[in-house]
């Protein structure tokens, strides 16, 4: 082995001594755990080929970005797929502020005593967060979604000490469940799914009660659910309570302008995603991953993330912000840090608080009732030309659509709908079989009722055989 160029410690004196420091025979040893048909042998990586690039001016690359740009395709309206993301209104204040030097440049306040703007600016975050759940504590942020109610997860197993058992309905997000396998698989935890009543689509309550146990350390419910249907969350939580394991909400973050907060329905763990708080959907991201706990020393002390405290001066003369709690984390306790969060989301986490002191408490119910009544007008649309909801249970913003009565296929629907400049619905049915040919349709406030009837005008020409 030869020394590369552009990867330091490559000599081959250097990887000996690392092996050997590390127990281990060779670098392919190091690697075992990898499929060998995904690895690329030390021979090929040693020998690729990257180039050095063009020599092009500045206005050719621009011309080339731009040209390659030109090629994405912008809808209006704004995408009906829901899922887990969703088209929301961002105030240009949010984008100014976030594109301020001292927030832009600002990666995550290691030395966080030379950091009070930025901490403060987290502290608000996590104070209006708080305020919205209804929980004592928030941290500073995760990735996202998927990988909060994972963490969350996690954390409940290691909250309930000998419980090796969570419990998930098939009725939250799919794509978040396997991140939530992935997550916990490695640790050995059991998830044991749970059904959901095939009429209304909220969680089947007596399925809950059977495999709720005394081996259960949590129990996850997403509130609304994948469905948009609303779930009776007080329910499930005094059913995962009367058995000791804790109760874990996911929330789309918008419908608490409407529904009851997770600390309001007893939730011990909040997660969701701060995406639709003036964060775009950025071709998929960064996000904001959601967490928060009621106040209880043991779930604080296993909570991931960082927390940002206010305390005074030593003279109390002028109030400051403290980085609490940040001992658990990897880079401080390495193997027996709680969690292996990393990369902090305090920009995200800035746009949010910045986008939630704009609306105020009237703002954000005004915003939630406009996703409410849109969605159910659009379903009433729906129904007048055939497009019948799945479920029977009340919903929010969206609700999945079966096209059996349609008697054509959703992803035929889709395409022509795409001719004409409209982005349709989520296709579910290869996520869940047994709904056939259904999609899940979301609606927000940037869908207006013009764009409603042309989409339902649309779909019955389709349908009809005209489109």
């Amino acid at each position: 082995m030869s020394t590369h160029p552009w990867i330091p410690n490559s000599s081959s004196e250097t990887v000996k001594k690392m092996l050997e420091t590390i127990g281990v025979s060779s670098i392919e040893e190091l690697f075992k755990d990898i499929p060998p048909e995904a690895r690329m042998s030390p021979e090929k990586w040693m020998s690729l080929e990257i180039g050095k690039g063009c020599m092009l001016s500045e206005l050719e690359a621009k011309r080339i970005i731009e040209e390659r740009l030109l090629k994405n395709k912008v809808f209006n309206p704004l995408p009906y797929m829901g899922g887990g993301v969703y088209p929301h209104y961002v105030p240009p204040l949010v984008r100014y502020i976030l594109s301020r030097g001292e927030f832009l440049t600002a990666y995550t306040p290691y030395q966080a005593e030379i950091s009070q703007g930025l901490m403060q600016a987290i502290f608000e975050y996590q104070s209006l967060m708080a305020e919205l759940l209804q929980m004592e504590l928030v941290n500073a942020s995760m990735y996202d979604w998927a990988s909060a109610a994972a963490e969350a997860l996690l954390m409940s197993v290691r909250v309930k000490r000998g419980r090796r058992k969570v419990l998930v309905p098939y009725n939250v997000n799919p794509f978040h469940f396997k991140v939530i396998e992935t997550y916990l698989w490695p640790h050995g935890v059991r998830i044991e799914r749970v059904r959901y009543d095939s009429g209304k689509g909220s969680v089947d309550m007596e399925d809950l009660k059977a495999k709720v146990d005394a081996e259960t350390a949590g129990v996850y419910l997403q509130y609304p659910n994948f469905f948009g249907v609303v779930e009776n969350a007080k329910a499930v939580g005094e059913i995962a309570k009367e058995k000791g394991a804790l109760f874990i909400t996911g929330v789309y973050p918008v419908a608490l302008g409407l529904l009851k907060a997770p600390g309001e329905v007893g939730a011990d763990i909040a997660v969701g995603d701060g995406q639709p708080f003036g964060l775009g959907l950025n071709y998929g991201g960064p996000y904001l991953g959601i967490f928060a706990v009621r106040y209880d020393q043991n779930l604080i002390r296993q909570m991931p993330g960082r927390i940002i405290g206010l305390t005074t001066t030593l003279d109390g003369s002028q109030r400051a912000f403290a980085m609490i709690l940040q001992a658990r984390e990897q880079h401080i306790k390495r193997e027996k840090a709680t969690s292996n969060i990393c990369t902090n989301e305090a920009l995200a986490a800035i746009g949010v608080a910045v986008y939630l002191s704009l609306l105020g408490k009237t703002g954000l119910r005004k915003l939630a009732e406009l996703n409410y009544y849109r969605a159910h007008y659009a379903a009433s649309r729906f129904d007048e030309i055939g497009l019948n909801r799945v479920f029977s249970g009340e919903f929010f913003n969206e609700f999945a659509v079966s096209l059996g009565r349609a008697g054509i296929s959703y992803r035929e629907i889709h395409k022509k709908l795409l001719e004409k400049g409209i982005h349709g619905g989520l296709y579910i049915g290869d996520l869940y079989p047994e709904l056939g040919e259904a999609s899940l349709w979301a609606f927000t406030e940037l869908h207006f009722k013009a764009d409603i009837d042309k989409l339902t005008g649309l779909l019955k020409e389709i349908i009809s055989g005209g489109g």
